[in-house]
């Protein structure tokens, strides 16, 4: 199929790379001049595991080309808006871009559109959408009218594995009010639903497994299941947290609590690692969203309002444990691990990262940080920080050392190295990386959420 994707962040791009790699001719559409021309160079504005080897695979074989979405809209009679939906200064979703998508599909399409919304959005946008597809110019010149479809097909896609989730979904969400329209994304994912395709990952067809399983709902219901998921998974972290907090309280072990509760089919282990919060562009994004549309409904989501506080006082509980375990941080030389929201990921927009090192620098204290990935996108917003070449360089005569994002590489440190570079040897893991029994071996005192600290009583004297 001739499909187009406006739209070239995170889930633009790796839906037009992933449907060209299941054999789509794709037109992937901006109407930023300067990511185009990276992109058409085949350079990527952002770090995702695979993604640029898939765009520039695809992009060589001529299954995948760039340009503005005035071109994407004339050439390609299926249309994916990927853009960003951020939360406005109101606390509401802003859905301007995708308002300025559907007046280029009005003003530049005749004849049929299948417009499919992949954006994140609130509960009944279908509807507005319709109605400002509908002010299209008449037929003219020879020219028929506009005729459209709207498909809701909201995104579950991880940061940092997010082209593993599109090509290998747990499941796919159709909302549509036409039966066609239906079919028509079903025929869109068919590779995919089928495991009909090479995985560029694993370099080999998963035969054998059973289909993608493919819900087919009306429009608000596929809004719904999508701010719905993502507020779940959102009150999961929040919820472990507290618990992390009530086991410092009475002296309980979280790792034990976790194992015990996750081993219960009904709960499952996922999502139950406490530390410094969730972040990124969806989870904040989708709680604050879907809080406002219960809201205007008549729906008091307090429960979600709780997820919310929660989440933000993550930041202020851990920096109160740096200046526990290390009193006055005037001047106190600290090591980080980690800027990104998420490893495997240079994103940092609301990383509990970004702002714990804000809140180090606002008490005096002299941070040098690591990170694979997000360190050219902090500069800019922490340009007080000392960038380091690598995560013991970082560590190199630190008073404390903190772990802020659970990178695979500093899993894997040599922490006899470490406890000579630094100090004093002191891990604060806001990410529950490690094991206590595993840095006391090194002769490191550690602290961790939920776990009594392996630390002296008394603030150490420098």
């Amino acid at each position: 199929m001739e499909i187009g994707v406006i739209g070239a962040g995170y889930v633009g791009l790796t839906t037009a790379a992933c449907l060209a790699e299941t054999g789509h001719n794709v037109f992937c559409a901006d109407n930023n001049a300067e990511k185009l021309r990276a992109l058409q160079a085949g350079q990527m504005p952002l770090f995702e595991p695979y993604l640029e080897d898939l765009a520039r695979k695809n992009r060589d074989a001529r299954r995948l080309r760039f340009g503005s979405t005035e071109e994407a809209v004339s050439a390609c009679d299926t249309l994916f808006i990927c853009v960003g939906t951020p939360l406005g200064e109101d606390g509401e979703v802003d859905v301007s871009a995708i308002e300025q998508v559907a007046q280029t599909i009005s003003q530049t399409a005749h004849g049929y559109r299948l417009v499919i919304q992949k954006s994140t959005v609130p509960v009944g946008s279908c509807r507005p959408l319709h109605e400002l597809l509908g002010k299209n110019r008449p037929a003219k010149n020879g020219h028929s009218a506009l005729r459209w479809d709207i498909v809701a097909n909201p995104e579950f896609l991880r940061e940092g594995s997010a082209v593993q989730d599109f090509l290998h979904p747990d499941r796919i969400v159709v909302g549509a009010e036409n039966p066609e329209a239906v079919e028509s994304l079903k025929a869109i994912y068919r590779p995919i639903v089928q495991r009909d395709f090479v995985c560029p990952i694993h370099g080999a067809r998963h035969e054998g497994e059973k289909p993608v399983p493919v819900v087919v709902a009306d429009t608000q219901s596929a809004e719904l299941i999508k701010h719905t998921a993502n507020s779940f998974l959102a009150m999961k972290v929040s919820f472990i947290n507290m618990v992390a907090d009530l086991c410092e309280a009475v002296g309980g072990d979280i790792e034990k609590v976790v194992e015990g509760i996750g081993l219960d089919h009904r709960i499952g282990p996922s999502f139950l690692r406490p530390g410094i919060g969730f972040g990124g562009s969806c989870f904040p994004k989708d709680v604050q969203g879907f809080i406002n549309v219960a809201e205007k409904f008549g729906c008091d989501f307090s429960l979600l309002k709780e997820v919310e506080k929660i989440n933000t006082q993550r930041v202020g509980r851990f920096v109160a444990k740096v200046k526990e375990a290390l009193g006055d941080l005037k001047e106190k030389k600290i090591g980080v691990w980690g800027l990104a929201f998420k490893p495997n990921t240079d994103d940092i927009r609301n990383s509990p990262a970004i702002a714990i090192v804000r809140r180090l620098l606002a008490e005096g204290a002299v941070v040098q940080a690591y990170d694979p990935q997000a360190m050219s996108k902090s500069r800019s917003d922490l340009p007080e920080v000392r960038y380091c070449r690598d995560a013991y360089e970082a560590a190199t005569a630190a008073e404390a050392l903190l772990v802020l994002t659970e990178w695979a590489e500093f899993r894997s440190a040599d922490w006899d190295r470490l406890r000579g570079l630094m100090i004093q040897p002191l891990i604060i893991d806001g990410r529950n990386m490690c094991s206590t029994s595993e840095m006391a071996s090194h002769g490191l005192n550690y602290i961790r959420p939920g776990k009594k600290p392996l630390i002296p009583r008394e603030p150490v004297k420098i």
